[in-house]
């Protein structure tokens, strides 16, 4: 599933496709059930003759602002992808959604498995969706002291902390693994008994992950678990059940928290 770095890389290759400005002539919905529970053809007709303003990124968001202050709300879920084609006519197979510009070019979201979605909101709509979202952890609002002062008042096991959305916005099952490992915090610990120092690590390690990670997806994302050979970032812990860790050699286990699997080295991770 597509994670804040991946997420991000769309927003920043979409951004390079140089949309922004332009006027979306024609909407079509393929799929019309990505737009539930909101109809498929209203949002057909409300995003038809707008102009895209701006492309951002907030959690696992992609936010499409169009003039009239309407937004697009993309959620890429498992398989989800927007990518800018020349010709709309030529789009892909699994082409869920079409936003055709002049000249036939088009902004398609495609997606194999068809569990993605699409809604439509006006600004204040929006502003109240995303308002109980925490801090976005590659922002200047994350910073150590907010972390100490949120860990105090929660008991959470630190990875469920990291991957609630409420807690901290956009970190996902991946990069909340490895975070851990590298700030040498154990997954099950209560976060309100992790000690200052380890805090530290951890602010640290959330920061270095998501940065490395964003760097590396903007070179070599081009879809859902589709990398190329510019890819650079590696896994410590993350799906390597039963292999030596990198660091001490002892073997990489797996338990399972809130309905996921959870990777962590009990030599590093304490």
């Amino acid at each position: 599933m597509p994670e804040l770095p991946e997420v991000e890389a769309v927003c920043q290759k979409l951004n390079e496709a140089r949309i922004i400005g332009k006027r979306i002539v024609s909407v079509r919905f393929q799929r019309p059930g990505i737009a539930l529970p909101q109809v498929a053809s209203e949002i057909e007709a409300a995003v038809e003759g707008r102009i895209v303003r701006r492309i951002e990124r907030r959690a696992k968001n992609v936010l499409l602002y169009l003039s009239g202050g309407l937004v697009l709300r993309v959620h890429l879920r498992m398989t989800g992808n927007l990518i800018v084609v020349p010709d709309v006519r030529f789009g892909p197979a699994n082409a869920r959604a079409s936003f055709e510009f002049s000249g036939h070019q088009a902004l398609i979201f495609e997606d194999a498995r068809a569990l993605g979605r699409i809604h439509l909101h006006t600004t204040s709509e929006l502003r109240r969706l995303l308002a109980p979202l925490g801090p976005e952890p590659l922002s200047a609002e994350f910073t150590f002291e907010w972390l100490r002062e949120a860990a105090a008042q929660s008991r959470k096991p630190a990875k469920l902390f990291l991957m609630d959305q409420n807690s901290l916005a956009g970190l996902g099952n991946i990069y909340a693994a490895e975070a851990l490992f590298h700030a040498g915090v154990n997954p099950a610990k209560p976060m309100n008994r992790l000690r200052e120092a380890k805090i530290q690590r951890l602010h640290r390690s959330i920061v270095r992950v998501l940065n490395d990670a964003v760097q590396s997806a903007c070179k070599a994302y081009s879809g859902p678990a589709q990398f190329s050979e510019a890819e650079v970032f590696s896994c410590f812990v993350y799906d390597r059940e039963g292999d030596p860790c990198l660091v001490c050699r002892r073997k990489v286990r797996r338990i399972r928290q809130g309905g996921r699997s959870t990777y962590y080295c009990p030599g590093c991770q304490t």
